[in-house]
């Protein structure tokens, strides 16, 4: 096809010392109205990233999860922002994950387009009935005027390398009994253009949110605050947040690979302490993480969902945050009013006001910074304490957490 653009390299470990993310420049014809990338190398041999960057900016990522993207003006590949084609030098966007030591070839195809491919056919969410709200279900009581919502702060779609779209991902976190989700696809906001929608269908307050995803580490970046430099250092990440008024959550900081080793000048409030992948929750570290990061550390949990068979479905673990609504749920992170749970309707400690509410703690061991007590009851109240608590087995399995 005329304007077909072949670009090759073969990266290099100097390449990716050098930088882990490089531009690969490209100039479409003037003709174009639409375009599709592709990227071809031996995935036996290592791993590449790819992504966009247009001459007016960002236009996506999907990371190792792709091969190939199409940008139009009406739709794009998930992952990728939609919109004409400006003029002007593009960028593949080319991350050296992994790299051989004799480096990684590679073939980039380029092919523009002068009719936009037709979009692929939109999802719809599931039908279902929608279960009480958390708070009803467990019996729970306000609090000013506020009220105990249940959730997951960390999740993904086919915006990157999930394997639900986004009404699909909201029908499950219905049936799964929660108030709201956050949606945190990588590198991407592609994704936040269809929460309203199919939040409001399912009757789940889909939250927009983005994992910032590097080989140092990743940290969420909660609300609908434009896109967040991945490229750039971590301190850059945590001042435009703030900046832009959402809130950044350190994610799983001692989970293999990809534990939190980013370097900052100020410590990051909130962190992902309960992950999915901490399965034997008799394992201290990430409690141990959580004292020596801040002794004021905002606890959150996520379960990381991507895809149905995993076994941990949203919700494993939920966040319980006290706010005036679902949507509202970043104001109660931001209030420090949050507690983790390993699902719905397991367990709960909840820090109330001047009490810890419990539900379903009988038998259950209340741990502080300086005392513990055994739980007596399903159904308790007892004075708070200041500092981090959590319930735990007789054999030191934490069941539940609050800040």
């Amino acid at each position: 096809m005329t304007g077909v653009l072949r670009l090759t390299g073969r990266p290099t470990l100097d390449d990716r010392a050098a930088a882990t993310v490089h531009e690969i420049p490209f100039q479409p014809p003037p003709w174009a109205r639409a375009l599709t990338v592709h990227l071809d190398y031996d995935r036996a041999a290592g791993v590449l990233d790819l992504g966009c960057h247009g001459p007016a900016g960002y236009r996506g990522w999907s990371g190792g999860a792709r091969e190939q993207y199409t940008i139009a003006p009406g739709w794009a590949t998930p992952g990728y922002l939609p919109g004409d084609l400006e003029p002007g030098t593009w960028h593949v966007l080319l991350g050296l994950h992994r790299l051989p030591p004799g480096g990684l070839p590679y073939e980039i195809v380029v092919t523009p387009h002068r009719t936009p491919p037709a979009p692929p056919p939109p999802t719809v969410v599931p039908p279902g009935e929608r279960p009480p709200p958390a708070a009803r279900r467990r019996g729970l009581p306000q609090l000013d005027g506020l009220t105990w919502v249940a959730g997951d702060l960390h999740a993904h779609t086919v915006h990157s390398d999930g394997g639900l779209t986004v009404p699909e991902l909201a029908a499950l976190a219905r049936d799964q009994g929660l108030d709201y989700l956050a949606v945190t696809d990588h590198n991407t906001v592609s994704h936040h253009t269809e929460l309203p929608a199919a939040g409001a269908a399912a009757g789940v307050a889909l939250l927009p949110g983005q994992e910032v995803t590097t080989d140092l580490g990743h940290a969420n970046a909660f609300g609908d605050i434009g896109w967040i430099d991945f490229r750039r250092p971590a301190q850059h990440w945590a001042d435009t947040v703030r900046r832009r008024g959402g809130v950044l959550s350190v994610n799983h900081p001692v989970a293999a690979d990809c534990a939190w080793r980013q370097p900052t000048t100020t410590r990051i409030p909130a962190a992902e302490i309960w992950h999915w992948s901490w399965w034997d929750r008799t394992w201290g570290a990430p409690l141990a993480w959580a004292a020596a990061w801040a002794d004021d550390v905002v606890m959150l949990g996520g379960s990381d969902y991507h895809r149905p068979g995993e076994g941990h479905p949203p919700g494993a673990p939920t966040t319980w945050i006290l706010a005036g609504e679902p949507a509202a749920a970043l104001d109660g992170v931001r209030a420090r009013r949050t507690s983790v749970s390993a699902t719905p309707d397991g367990p709960l400690l909840l820090r109330h006001g001047d009490e810890f509410l419990i539900r379903d703690g009988d038998g259950l061991i209340l741990w502080g910074p300086d005392h513990r007590t055994v739980v007596t009851g399903d159904d308790v109240t007892l004075p708070a304490r200041p500092g981090p608590h959590r319930l735990e087995t007789a054999r030191n399995e934490v069941m539940a957490l609050c800040t």
